[in-house]
């Protein structure tokens, strides 16, 4: 990367702050801390952006991306080496104005593609050896296939060495969460993953039998997390009443709740909500669940991820303010203030405040679309287009 001043100052922004946007305005960076943000368009300095009026905004904080797994194998049984994937898309990453990426990693023994325990330690290996070097603050989010007995062990062994930093609970046996019953599962993993239906009864036939002490493991994990403080998640929740055992166990994070009434128990037990960037964007969940539009009208998400698709994050905020459903800066906190909060990292990073890293993006609206023009990490530029 090419040394940045110790001083910078973006002035004639609109910036937004965690509780409103501030227009004709400034602000300065100091040894990758900012240090100052108010009103006036120009400041004394030799090192200084114009943002031209642009959006001045934090960097977006993505705790759930399953992207790497798309990038390693981009068709079946299709693989490049993971070194090369993590550069790669790490510069893919801040042009999508993403500063802390939570890499989605899947202990789901032979679920499909490359979700394989032996697998997953490799690329949590990697990351963790790499992330020094790559332009975006990288961690670890491993998830947990409760029917996999065979993973505790590497993922207890992670979390001791502090490689792993977000865990969640992943049930994707047919029958409940994101599954209604088998066909609902033989759809999805047919059309998505190009299993034929031999295959899928397979994997619905293992799920079945090892579910048995399901419970016996995933409280097993719970209290390692609790112990290392690791944050933790439930994905796909789809009943109060499982809403109600994940607030029991200490997981404060429901990502991707499948029902009405779920997101609104998941909020009764002040859980913080987690809906698809995706799903926001297209006005529609992909197999058919929860609207995450639906569930934000009524106030009920509080962080957008990219599921899959990180370029959304940015396009899904802007959507939100465009259809009326949140002020902008309420929306903009989904994709960095909120998500910070919840990882337990606000105090560093996730808004545009005095004594925070400078994490943050340039941006501007044309045709429709918010386009990323310069991305910071701690006052460093790591992406940049034509803007000078």
């Amino acid at each position: 990367m090419v040394e940045q001043p110790r001083k910078l100052i973006i002035e004639n922004a609109r910036i937004v702050l965690p509780d409103g946007v501030l227009g004709d305005a400034r602000l300065s960076i100091e040894d990758g801390i900012i240090t100052k943000i108010c009103l006036g368009k120009r400041a004394l300095g030799n090192h200084k952006i114009d943002a031209m009026g642009r959006w001045v905004i934090p960097g977006i904080i993505d705790l759930h991306s399953d992207v790497l797994e798309k990038e390693l194998e981009p068709r079946p049984n299709t693989l490049f080496p993971t070194d090369m994937v993590l550069f790669e898309l790490d510069k893919k990453l801040t042009a999508c104005g993403i500063t802390t990426m939570y890499h989605s990693i899947s202990y789901a023994e032979g679920e499909i593609g490359i979700r394989s325990n032996k697998m997953a330690d490799t690329i949590v290996e990697a990351i963790n050896r790499l992330s020094p070097r790559l332009r975006v603050r990288t961690k670890v989010h491993a998830r947990y296939e409760v029917t996999d007995e065979e993973a505790i062990p590497s993922i207890e062994r992670l979390i001791g060495e502090g490689k792993i930093h977000l865990l969640s609970f992943m049930d994707h046996s047919p029958g409940q969460g994101q599954f209604r019953d088998d066909e609902a599962f033989k759809e999805y993993f047919g059309a998505v993953y190009q299993k034929s239906e031999a295959d899928v009864d397979g994997i619905i036939k293992r799920k079945m039998s090892e579910k048995r002490f399901a419970k016996q493991r995933l409280d097993y994990l719970v209290r390692i997390c609790r112990s290392h403080g690791i944050k933790m998640a439930s994905h796909d929740d789809d009943t109060p009443e499982k809403v109600q055992w994940v607030q029991e166990k200490g997981i404060h994070i429901s990502e991707f709740p499948v029902t009405m009434d779920a997101v609104r128990a998941a909020n009764e037990h002040r859980l913080h909500v987690c809906l698809g960037a995706p799903n926001a964007l297209r006005g529609r969940s992909q197999g058919g669940n929860l609207s995450a539009r639906n569930a934000i009208a009524l106030g009920l998400g509080h962080i957008l991820c990219s599921d899959y698709a990180p370029m959304t994050l940015l396009h899904a905020a802007f959507k939100l303010a465009d259809l009326g459903l949140l002020p902008l800066h309420e929306a903009i906190n989904m994709i960095s203030r909120n998500p910070a909060k919840a990882l337990g990292i606000d105090r560093e990073t996730g808004s545009l405040e005095e004594g925070k890293n400078a994490d943050l993006i340039i941006a501007e609206e044309s045709n429709g679309h918010c386009h990323v023009l310069k991305t910071f990490v701690a006052g460093q530029e790591v992406f940049s287009t034509c803007l000078k």
